[in-house]
Parts: structure tokens; C-alpha cells; sequence
């Protein structure tokens, strides 16, 4: 009986030592989350076949964010391309606590209902590059009718005397639910309506197996020799297309894109690809940074949100635009080198080596 009852006490004081323990882990948890979502700032970014996401916005991104605010802590997702994926990464960070969402959207219209259950629970939104719809806080891009306006006009440049009014150009414009793809057609099309004939339009959906499918389309449509241009929306798809037209026995036909990525570079150095927009990475990070920032900490952005861009839903959004910037094989030195995005020892490889010589890129 003795021994029950000894048996009885040890369990009994077992099961209140993990109790107690557990009660004191779960305190600890309950604090640690407390205290690390008090200055959280989340930043999620739409899909990782365009490289500059993952290897210049968000390193970017943290790195301001840290100089700005060393004890806020960051939450980071990527959606891969899935709306629906971006909706749940928006309900965890609605879960973790966070204050401020930084946001590029893979569907600005989709995300809407998710940005406004965020300001539900007290979160305010940044639309980081692509301006969702619903109730954004502020918003940080690029002028983005202006970039298809410089594509457009790079694009005439580079076909010179041929382009004409019967001059034949395929366009391969972005992904239909991202309202910056419109902006750029839009853009482009202010360009190039009246200056040649747009044959052919079709979405790429900023993928180059899509842009290449779509190119092979428009060849079998127009004919390889009737096509005088071709207006990419971006580097990424402009690297399938180059592919087509190669395969197709197109060369020396003006090929534009954007974002300035390293593979588009080394096309333009090549010949295959004329020209990209350069929209400077790190000085749009930075203003998504401070932004965020200043959100979480109740600091007015008037001094940094200087103009207003309305959404897609209707919202008035306090807006920072920063300036882009055409590049071709002339200025490649004086931007992207100069800016220390890339070296030339990193577009130089050895494929490039004697392009870049002769281009005067050593």
C-alpha cells in the first residue's frame, strides 16, 4: 500500500512539473511572438522565375529595413505565381502578428479581399511594384506607362528606316491580371500605333516557355520574313522568344524587354536581344523599406509619398514613382555597370568575351 501511494505522489508531482513546464513554455512563446510582432514587417514577393526577386528585392528590401529599424524583424514569402498561394501567405502573416505587409501581387484584383482582412486586424499594406487593389496604405513602382513608353520607342529605334507603317511587329506583353502589364502596353502602344503596324498581340504571362509558345504562333501567322519587331515585356520572356527566332532563322530583328536581368544583358551584348529597361532595384527596395517603416512606426510618408495613383478597385493610394531608364549596348556601362548591379567580369564570360570587346565592354 505504501508503495501505491509512494507511485501515486511521484506521478502525481511528475504530471505537475510538466505542467507547470509547459505552462512556462507556452508563456515563453505567447511573449516571444508578442515581442518579435511588435515591429514585424512582412515582405511578399509574387514569383521566382523573374531572378530579380530573390537576388536583389529582398536582400535589398531587409537590408534598409534593418538600417532603418535594427530591432524590427522580418517575415518573407515567395508565391511562386499562385494567387491562391499569396492568399495564404497573407493569412499566416495575418497569423504571426505582423504590422506591415510590403506586397507585390500576383493578382492585383484576386488579393484584394486578403489585403483587406490584413487591415481588418490593424495591418497596413504596401503595394511594393504592382499596385493591388483594396485598401493600400501607399504604393512604391515605377512609372510604369513610362517604361512601355521607353520600350516602344527603343523599339523604333533600333528598326530604324524599317520601321514604317507597314513594318509588321509582334508584341508579347506580361501576365493579364498584373495591372503593371497593362500600364506597359499601354505605354508602348502610345509609341508604336501609329508608327507600324502591330500585327500580332498576345499575353506571355512573364514566362518564357508561354512567350515562346506565343512568338512560334505569330511566325506561323505572319511568316518569319514579314516580322520587323518584336516588343518583349520582359527579359525573362524575351529569352524564349530570342530562342524561337533563332530557331526560326530570324536574326538582326530588334528585340526589346525589362528589368534589366544579367542573361538579357549578355543578349543585348550578343545581338540577339536590342535593348531592356533598367529600373533600379535597390533605390525601390529601399523606398518600400522606409515606407514600411514608417508605417509601422506612425511616421507621416507625405515627404516620401509625393503623388497618387488610383487602384484597380476604385482606392486613391499615396505614391512614390521612381524614373526607369532604356538601355541598350551604349549606356550599359553608365548604368547597370556603374550602379554595381553587375560586373563586367560577370557579363564578360567567356560566351561574351568577344562581344563585349567589341562593344568596348572590358
Amino acid at each position: 500500500m505504501n508503495t501505491l501511494m509512494r507511485r501515486a505522489a511521484v506521478s502525481v508531482a511528475v504530471s505537475a512539473l510538466a505542467i507547470s513546464a509547459a505552462a512556462c513554455g507556452k508563456a515563453g512563446d505567447d511573449k516571444s511572438d508578442s515581442s518579435s510582432s511588435d515591429k514585424s514587417i512582412g515582405l511578399l514577393l509574387p514569383d521566382s522565375v523573374t531572378t530579380r526577386y530573390a537576388k536583389f528585392d529582398k536582400p535589398y528590401f531587409d537590408a534598409k529595413v534593418k538600417a532603418l529599424c535594427s530591432d524590427c524583424t522580418l517575415e518573407y514569402a515567395n508565391a511562386a505565381g499562385s494567387a491562391s498561394t499569396q492568399a495564404q501567405q497573407v493569412s499566416s502573416m495575418i497569423t504571426k502578428g505582423v504590422k506591415v505587409i510590403a506586397i507585390s501581387a500576383v493578382d492585383a484584383a484576386a488579393i484584394k479581399s486578403s489585403i483587406q482582412a490584413a487591415v481588418d486586424k490593424g495591418i497596413k499594406v504596401v503595394a511594393y511594384d504592382r499596385l493591388a487593389q483594396g485598401p493600400v496604405s501607399a504604393y512604391v513602382s515605377f512609372d510604369n506607362e513610362k517604361v512601355g513608353e521607353l520600350q516602344g520607342q527603343s523599339l523604333l529605334d533600333a528598326m530604324g528606316s524599317k520601321a514604317t507603317k507597314t513594318s509588321k511587329v509582334v508584341m508579347i506583353n506580361g501576365l493579364a491580371s498584373d495591372p503593371n502589364a497593362a500600364l506597359f502596353a499601354q505605354g508602348a502602344h502610345k509609341i508604336l500605333d501609329s508608327k507600324v503596324d502591330v500585327a500580332y498581340e498576345q499575353a506571355g504571362d512573364w514566362d518564357a516557355a508561354t512567350a515562346a509558345k506565343k512568338m512560334s504562333a505569330a511566325i506561323t501567322q505572319l511568316g518569319a520574313k514579314k516580322i520587323a519587331g518584336v516588343y518583349s515585356a520582359n527579359d525573362a520572356m524575351a529569352g524564349g522568344i530570342a530562342t524561337v527566332l533563332k530557331g526560326a532563322g530570324i536574326s538582326d530583328t530588334p528585340l526589346t524587354g525589362q528589368d534589366a536581368e544579367l542573361t538579357g544583358i549578355q543578349r543585348i551584348i550578343a545581338g540577339t536581344q536590342s535593348s531592356t529597361i533598367y529600373k533600379a532595384y535597390k533605390p525601390e527596395a529601399d523606398a518600400a523599406a522606409e515606407l514600411s517603416v514608417n508605417l509601422l512606426e506612425d511616421k507621416s510618408i507625405k515627404s516620401l509619398a509625393t503623388t497618387t495613383q488610383t487602384s484597380g478597385s476604385g482606392n486613391k493610394v499615396p505614391s512614390q514613382l521612381l524614373t526607369p531608364v532604356a538601355l541598350t549596348k551604349d549606356n550599359i556601362k553608365t548604368t547597370v555597370v556603374k550602379d554595381g548591379l553587375y560586373t563586367v567580369a560577370q557579363i564578360c564570360t567567356t560566351d561574351y568575351a568577344a562581344a563585349c570587346k567589341k562593344a568596348g565592354l572590358e
